[in-house]
């Protein structure tokens, strides 16, 4: 029963991250499609927003708490090098806007970098991860806490589960 319950707390932890995930592709998509340089501005916005608040839970909270139970160093170097990145990328696209050079090839690039972390996140270290004993109930409970305390301080709204809740700038589909 307790492998059980572990399980389904790891993966209370692990699904709110592959949501979180699967917007911010869903954002880099619509980006794609857009030709109206105010709705790309809004996407991109919410796309920083979003990947700064998902890179400081990962980096403060989950990375933590799963690096000492993986044992394996270079793939949570490996992660935090490619959050550094976005980071760097983040810091530039909010100094631009649309129409500015490059600003869509930068946003682009952007999303490339997401998905390729996104999908090595999703194949090996969270498969990895829930396998491991963590006080998932735990970190699960900080991880929703600070995620509210983030978006309420950009504006946004959860449903305090660490679901997306609908709001102006803040949308599930």
């Amino acid at each position: 029963m307790a492998a059980k319950t572990q399980k389904i707390q790891a993966t209370q932890v692990t699904d709110m991250l592959r949501e979180d995930h699967q917007y911010v592709k869903d954002l880099f998509e619509q980006f794609s499609k857009t030709k109206n340089a105010q709705k790309k501005r809004q996407i991109v916005e919410t796309a920083l927003t979003e990947l700064t608040i998902h890179a400081e839970l990962e980096e403060k909270l989950i990375y933590p708490a799963v690096r000492p139970t993986l044992k394996d160093e270079d793939l949570m170097d490996e992660a935090l090098e490619e959050h550094h990145v976005v980071h760097v990328v983040i810091g530039e696209l909010k100094k631009m806007k649309p129409g500015d050079e490059r600003y869509d090839a930068k946003f682009t690039v952007l999303g490339e970098l997401c998905k390729h972390h996104i999908k090595e996140e999703e194949a090996e270290m969270l498969p990895k991860a829930e396998k491991r004993t963590i006080d998932w109930e735990s970190l699960h409970d900080r991880v929703v806490n600070r995620k509210e305390q983030l978006l309420m301080k950009a504006g946004m709204s959860s449903n305090k589960t660490g679901t997306r809740q609908n709001s102006t700038k803040r949308k599930k589909k």
